[in-house]
């Protein structure tokens, strides 16, 4: 499929977030009890796995784009059996925990922007792989968009 100028926005966005993020400001830190700052390293280390998995998983189907590339292939096994967004999961467990651990309430306001454009983003991809892909409209309704469905 042909990328649009709104896959490219989405894009942009979502570096321009990630560039923000590495910023932090010490009037905005907070102190936490060291169990929970070892709670939110367990996230940043899951975060790091799923992520990983994730992409090795999509192989040749992985674009940053919201549109899927032209040859691609629905991936429903693996992590994709239990999430259809298993990268952006990962990303999210990832900054998540990272705000905690740093105690930035800077970080965890980039990464509830953050959260917000990926159901942005994967409401515009989902109705790209809907065009693409007969069988995924059924997969959405089995499937949880960033955490599993029980």
């Amino acid at each position: 499929m042909r990328l649009k100028r709104k896959d490219y926005l989405l894009v942009v966005f979502q570096i321009i977030l990630f560039l923000l993020f590495y910023f932090n400001y010490p009037f905005l830190i907070f102190e936490l009890p060291n169990w929970i700052k070892t709670i939110a390293l367990s996230a940043i280390i899951i975060g790091i796995l799923i992520f990983a998995l994730a992409m090795i998983q999509l192989n040749k189907s992985l674009s940053p784009f919201p549109t899927p590339k032209s040859g691609s292939r629905l991936v429903q096994t693996g992590l994709y059996k239990f999430v259809r967004h298993p990268i952006y999961t990962g990303i999210l467990f990832g900054f998540i925990g990272f705000s905690v651990y740093t105690e930035s309430a800077y970080r965890i306001f980039i990464s509830i922007i953050l959260y917000m454009l990926f159901v942005y983003k994967s409401t515009y991809e989902e109705r790209q792989l809907i065009k693409k892909y007969e069988a995924y409209e059924k997969y959405k309704r089995s499937t949880g968009r960033f955490f599993p469905k029980f």
